[in-house]
């Protein structure tokens, strides 16, 4: 499905922890690594899993080819028996993950990748700037549909982001709920629908809004969305409605994109409504973020459109994942649990197998088995009404690809809204708050 090698997305010191291990002796030992964070974003109360199609298309792409390899030596990064390691390199091992659309919490295991220690700990970097990126802009996106209480929210930022970093944003933001992108390389690579009419600039290039409606509405139907507040909105909502009516027809929606909106939404209804035009949608945009969206939910508004904030994680631009050992083979060949001891920075050691505790419809925890024996770990979870989390994405190299492609999106989408749905009532609140759910980690 990729197009270009991502070996060298990687920080170089996991290239140099390869060259050392190998010196050791200890690069092929069978190793568990985990994602996971410690704690949420200040703020945050849950947080959303996003980035697992692409992912896999890193996975696939981790290629050393010449360019790569030339490069290598050139740069002196690594001795020449560790090229000839990564000149040969395939991911061979297995990644399971939550499922795409998931929520998680501090202590989540969010992906866990099995493999020799060489295969998986080159792909540290890579794997956590797409989680970092598309699960940060996932929980604004459901903060923010959360917010809207139905009203459809539609992507806008590719103009605020780095142009590849747009991309990605749309898809994250479509997993956590929203109905549409303006990216059209977004809709083009997602499958997501493609959104947008005109700017003010249409409107100034005409020598008033008459015109401009009119080549506007002649281009798209009267059904599209007419940018009402270039010069003043009462009257732009007057010659608007009119125009799509020379038309024959009556007008899709205004688009308001400055100026109190809530006010004039409210002022722009009555409008319409007076004029007749009782079908004509309202959209809103400007800067908007989740309590933008919370603020305008008792006003006359049909659809958000949202950028800046959506797209920088609404003042959190990471997830705050961390990439951590947490098993790896012996000198005799048995898996052994190994965790970081710093005070401040200590992790759990061991494979985890997750699962969610649900009653009477609601979760009340978060629960992980820690063994590598995955039946006693179905069983614990079992016994424990825990909905196991996680779905094997990688098997021996071996990529399902039902976790990738336009229809995955759509799958995690709606595995989203049902994940969101089951959390405690705080956890869908905006204000400040501890993680709604608390992981538990039982050993096995």
């Amino acid at each position: 499905m990729g197009c270009s090698s991502t070996a060298l997305l990687t920080d170089m010191y996991e290239l140099t922890m390869i060259d050392a291990a190998l010196e050791s002796g200890h690069a092929m030992r069978r190793s568990v690594f985990e994602v996971f964070n410690r704690r949420l974003p200040s703020g945050r109360r849950y947080s959303v899993v996003a980035g697992i199609g692409r992912i896999l298309d890193a996975v696939e792409d981790f290629r050393f080819g010449d360019p790569e390899i030339e490069w290598l030596r050139e740069a002196k990064i690594v001795r020449p028996g560790t090229i000839e390691y990564l000149a040969s390199y395939r991911f061979t091992g297995t990644i399971s993950s939550y499922a795409e659309g998931e929520c998680f919490f501090p202590g989540s295991p969010v992906v866990t990748i099995e493999g020799t220690f060489a295969e998986a700990v080159i792909l540290e970097t890579v794997i956590l700037s797409i989680l970092n990126h598309d699960c940060a802009v996932a929980a604004a996106a459901s903060r923010m549909v959360t917010a809207a209480h139905g009203r459809p929210c539609l992507e806008m930022g590719a103009r605020r982001t780095h142009e590849g970093a747009a991309v990605a944003a749309a898809r994250a933001a479509v997993v956590a709920g929203f109905s549409g992108t303006s990216d059209l390389e977004a809709a083009r690579t997602h499958g997501i629908r493609p959104i947008g009419t005109a700017a003010h600039s249409f409107t100034l290039l005409h020598d008033d809004e008459d015109q401009a409606f009119d080549a506007q509405i002649a281009a798209l139907g009267p059904g599209t969305t007419l940018l009402v507040d270039t010069y003043n909105v009462e009257k732009g909502v007057e010659k608007a409605v009119a125009a799509a009516r020379r038309a024959g027809g009556e007008l899709g929606a205004v688009r308001l994109d400055s100026g109190d909106l809530v006010a004039q939404a409210f002022t722009v209804r009555k409008q319409l409504n007076d004029l007749g035009a009782t079908a004509t949608k309202i959209t809103v945009t400007s800067d908007l973020d989740e309590y933008a969206i919370a603020a305008l939910g008792a006003a006359p508004v049909d659809s958000y459109g949202v950028g800046t904030k959506l797209v920088t994680g609404s003042g959190h631009p990471t997830a705050e994942l961390v990439y951590k050992l947490v098993a790896r083979e012996d000198a005799q060949g048995n898996m052994i649990p190994v965790q970081k001891e710093s005070e401040s920075k200590k992790s759990t050691g061991g494979r985890k197998f997750a699962g969610r505790v649900i009653e009477n419809g609601t979760a009340t925890e978060e629960l992980t088995a820690v063994t590598s024996d995955a039946e006693a770990a179905a069983a614990f979870l079992a016994e424990h009404n825990a909905r196991p989390l996680q779905v094997e994405i990688v098997k021996d190299g071996v990529i399902d690809e039902s976790h990738r492609g336009p229809e995955s999106i759509l799958a995690s989408k709606a595995r989203h809204e049902a994940s969101r749905a089951e959390l405690p009532y705080q956890a869908w609140r905006l204000s400040d708050g501890e993680s709604a759910l608390v992981t538990r980690h039982v050993p096995l």
